[in-house]
């Protein structure tokens, strides 16, 4: 792989989860640093503050597991795809950015801080969340066994309109269920990840 390090030496590395895909943390290496990290395959930075080579982890334990290391178009940038131990950040989050370095599943991850939302404000009047959660587990259940049904029934039938609606009403009480359960899609990905050999 051509790298082209800078005029001291250095080329920026932006360090992403493998998994999650979140930017992590942006550090710098060096070639000793860049060799260290093939060999060891845990990332190893150059420290402009301390001026020596840094094992990220070799302190704390958090150690970033080497996955992948690719080259921009320019070869002036290494993005180094990880394997976290722990949180990235030295102040304790998932990454340099303040943020936890959770799974991104787009919308379905917004609509689960939605539905945690509307039950935490247990308004039943305004809420259809909160109103089935105040019914109990066995309703929620109910719910989506119903909306299963109908996802199935419109499955055998050609209305692709009607298909998308009842699965979306089956995914939608589905992510109620794991709620009203403690789970979250994270645990479903655990889950499936487990028995992916």
């Amino acid at each position: 792989m051509e790298i082209k390090y800078d005029t001291n030496g250095l080329i920026p590395a932006i360090i992403q989860d493998a998994t999650t895909k979140n930017v992590l943390m942006l550090g710098y290496m060096n070639e000793e640093a860049y060799q260290k990290t093939l060999e060891t395959k845990q990332v190893t930075f150059f420290s402009r503050s301390k001026q020596r080579l840094w094992t990220k982890g070799e302190e704390s334990g958090n150690f970033l597991n080497l996955v992948a290391i690719k080259n921009d178009c320019d070869n002036d940038t290494l993005l180094i795809q990880v394997n976290p131990v722990g949180p990235t950040c030295h102040n304790g989050t998932g990454t340099c950015w303040g943020e936890e370095n959770t799974p991104n599943y787009s919308f379905l991850s917004t609509l689960e801080t939605v539905i945690a939302e509307r039950v935490a404000n247990k308004d039943t009047n305004k809420s259809y969340v909160a109103s089935l959660f105040s019914k109990g587990i066995n309703k929620i259940a109910q719910k989506v066994g119903e909306e299963a049904v109908e996802t199935v029934i419109e499955a055998m039938d050609s209305n692709d309109e009607l298909f998308l609606y009842e699965s979306a009403d089956l995914l939608f009480h589905y992510l109620m269920l794991l709620q009203a359960k403690g789970f979250t899609l994270k645990d479903i990905e655990a889950e499936l990840k487990s028995r992916h050999k």
